[in-house]
């Protein structure tokens, strides 16, 4: 009995040691999300996509449940945090945008939910709020190598959204990489100031035409301009060839899959460990090697494209992914020659 009594006492105190595990392993997993846009929008939708893959491949044996808000900013945004903090049911509250402000307002007043703030415009606030962003500078070079060995006019275009840090990274590489393989090559830029504007992309993708570019980047997702006009188009964040086969040559590929892995281990580690949230400051991105992004297939185009174009893309890739070609971050806002 005494043993007994002593093991007892001793199991009691080792649970008070830093660091102990103070819970059983928890079984389920809620997961609130906040979209600027919603699911028409590429950036929105991988994520809904690859947070569906996640759940089905259940880490640690969690049953994954998650719920969307979509077009939400402002208070509204913060409201709908607070909705899904306040009810119990979501222990990762994931904001897919600028929502940093709204995140600072309430991560000390729900100190264990795990909130996660994406891409540029926010501020990396620590502790409980994890700042995660998405580059896909990498496979757009790749398409400018594609650009500036395919182009017949020499000139090459990109409608993008904002000039923000995660598009302008994009744009940046694209151009470097055409200019790489065709140094005279002249670039043509525009903004439509918005996430998702569909009459604005075709506006300006339009107006690049008629500037002379024959291969556009379409970030803001215009694709069907570039099959009017016959003329050959790179999607981005999703296979967009197999959308629009006729126009699409390729396309940058993002995935979500490794950073939502990244945030699920962490918040387990804390509710089935104890470890304490360290969440980071400066910004955490996944590179091509690591499978936070990538480029398509050809589709329609393998046939079309020279073999020795595909085999130098191929070659380049794979020094990409082992870091013997390293694709700088260039932030800087890329204008039109």
């Amino acid at each position: 009995m005494k043993t007994m009594l002593a093991g007892a006492v001793a199991l009691a105190c080792l649970s008070l040691l830093p660091g102990a595990a103070s819970a059983a392993a928890p079984a389920k997993l809620g997961i609130g999300l906040i979209l600027a846009t919603g699911p028409e929008a590429d950036w929105d939708a991988t994520l809904l996509r690859d947070l569906d893959t996640v759940a089905k491949a259940a880490p640690h044996g969690l049953k994954i449940t998650a719920k969307h808000v979509d077009g939400v900013e402002g208070e509204k945004a913060k409201d709908a945090m607070e909705l899904m903090a306040k009810s119990g049911k979501y222990q990762i509250i994931w904001a897919h945008s600028s929502y940093s402000d709204q995140v600072k307002a309430l991560k000390d007043k729900y100190p264990e939910v795990l909130f996660v703030v994406v891409g540029s415009g926010n501020e990396g606030l620590g502790g409980n709020v994890y700042f995660d962003y998405k580059r896909a500078h990498e496979p757009s070079y790749l398409l400018g190598v594609l650009a500036g060995r395919l182009t017949k006019t020499d000139t090459v275009g990109v409608v993008g959204q904002f000039p923000s840090e995660d598009v302008n990274d994009q744009i940046n590489a694209f151009f470097e990489g055409a200019r790489s393989v065709k140094a005279d090559v002249k670039r043509k830029v525009a903004f439509i100031e918005s996430w998702y504007d569909p009459a604005k992309a075709e506006q300006f993708t339009n107006a690049q035409i008629a500037a002379g570019a024959d291969l556009i980047f379409q970030l803001a997702g215009s694709f069907e301009t570039c099959e009017k006009a016959s003329i050959k188009c790179f999607g981005n964040y999703v296979d967009q060839g197999a959308r629009t086969p006729a126009s699409v040559v390729a396309s940058s590929l993002i995935s979500w899959e490794p950073d939502l892995k990244w945030i699920i281990e962490t918040w387990y580690d804390h509710a089935a460990n104890a470890k304490p949230y360290d969440g980071n400051v400066k910004e955490h991105w996944f590179s091509m090697a690591e499978g936070g992004s990538g480029l398509s297939g050809y589709h329609a185009y393998d046939d079309k494209i020279p073999a020795e174009v595909k085999t130098e893309i191929k070659g380049l890739e794979g020094k990409i992914d082992s870091k013997e070609l390293v694709i700088p971050v260039d932030l800087k806002v890329p204008v039109s020659d």
